[in-house]
């Protein structure tokens, strides 16, 4: 297999890893140095020739090949099995629905938030309990820091250059979970998403940070949800976020399951009960002008329809914590977009 990018000399592995820092191809965290040999293990491993576009980045008019994400797949760490859920999420980054040049360049932050889900989820070990946003799993940090190298070295997204990023997140290392679909009471994300169970599927959108939430007096999905709800309204009729994930994890999902609630029970109730007026917006200052008559029933919906709120199962079972995920962009902006994970 022929590789057509360029080499470079190194005398040991400690200067090999400095080169990489000194050419600007890391994160500002190690990486792993791209040997030939490693980089065709990655091609290998997806049943990939190294020249094969695996996707187009229209406004930057770049093409992405497999031996770029397998460069890149290398410095992230990735072990060789997990080249395949790389390639579909680089795939998925192209989508127009994604509109990659927007959240990659906005001063909003976002991160390249990926859910992977079916059974390849389980075999290469992708955390979807305890810490579950957090550290320790090598599968979750490295996928998720691929992609990232790969908007940076390939596509081009530097901070303060094309990346106009104005506080950023800690999911722009890697933001990467996979659902709980064994203890969850809803179908997995990728089924309602329109692909069956047994097959394998990452699911991206561009999102800023996690937010928590916590509530331990509720025995019901309604008093979960009011607060989950709460802490979303005050983003309620600015434009600002076309979807959110609502990541439930154990014991608020044992609720939901004792209730009997379905994933659009949950997406009904929350696009309900995040709606809010015109004169609150005007009252925290996230609208304009001074509050005029009407404006108390005017109101405005967090999302475009309930299908935006993207119910997710995962996290501990220990604990009365949640969360949620604002998406980036307009109400008409980047939307989430699943991809097939194709293995040879």
């Amino acid at each position: 297999m022929e590789l057509k990018s360029r080499h470079y000399a190194a005398p040991d592995v400690d200067a090999a890893m400095e080169l990489c820092s000194a050419k600007g191809w890391t994160d500002g965290l190690p990486v792993v140095p791209p040997t030939e040999a490693r980089i065709s293990a990655m091609l290998a491993a997806a049943g990939l020739e190294p020249d094969l576009e695996i996707a187009f980045i229209e406004n930057r008019q770049v093409s992405v090949t497999a031996e770029k994400v397998a460069i890149n797949a290398v410095l992230a760490g990735c072990k060789p099995e997990y080249m395949p859920v790389v390639i579909a999420a680089v795939e998925a980054l192209a989508d127009p629905l994604y509109g990659y040049h927007g959240p990659a360049t906005s001063t909003g932050g976002s991160a390249v938030f990926m859910v992977v889900n079916g059974p390849i989820a389980r075999e290469l070990d992708i955390n979807c309990g305890d810490n579950l946003f957090g550290p320790g799993w090598r599968a979750n940090a490295t996928i998720g820091r691929a992609v990232r190298l790969v908007m940076r070295n390939t596509i081009g997204t530097l901070p303060g250059v094309l990346d106009r990023s104005s506080l950023g997140h800690g999911g722009k290392y890697s933001f990467c979970i996979a659902e709980n679909e064994a203890e969850s009471p809803w179908p997995p994300l990728h089924v309602a998403r329109g692909l069956k169970r047994e097959q394998n599927a990452v699911t991206i959108m561009a999102a800023l940070a996690p937010h928590q939430y916590t509530n331990g007096l509720s025995s019901t999905p309604e008093g979960i949800l009011t607060t989950a709800c709460a802490n979303m309204r005050i983003c309620a009729g600015t434009g600002r976020h076309p979807q959110y994930a609502l990541v439930f994890a154990g014991e608020h999902m044992a609720t939901m399951a004792k209730a009997g609630w379905t994933r659009e029970d949950v997406q009904r109730y929350c696009f309900e009960h995040t709606r809010i007026s015109t004169a609150e917006l005007k009252r925290i200052n996230l609208q304009d002008g001074a509050v005029a008559p009407g404006d108390e029933t005017e109101m405005h919906t967090l999302v475009e329809v309930p299908q935006d709120f993207l119910v997710i199962a995962a996290g501990g079972n220990a604990g009365v914590q949640s969360a949620y995920i604002p998406g980036w962009g307009s109400k008409s902006g980047s939307q989430s977009v699943t991809r097939e994970i194709r293995r040879p």
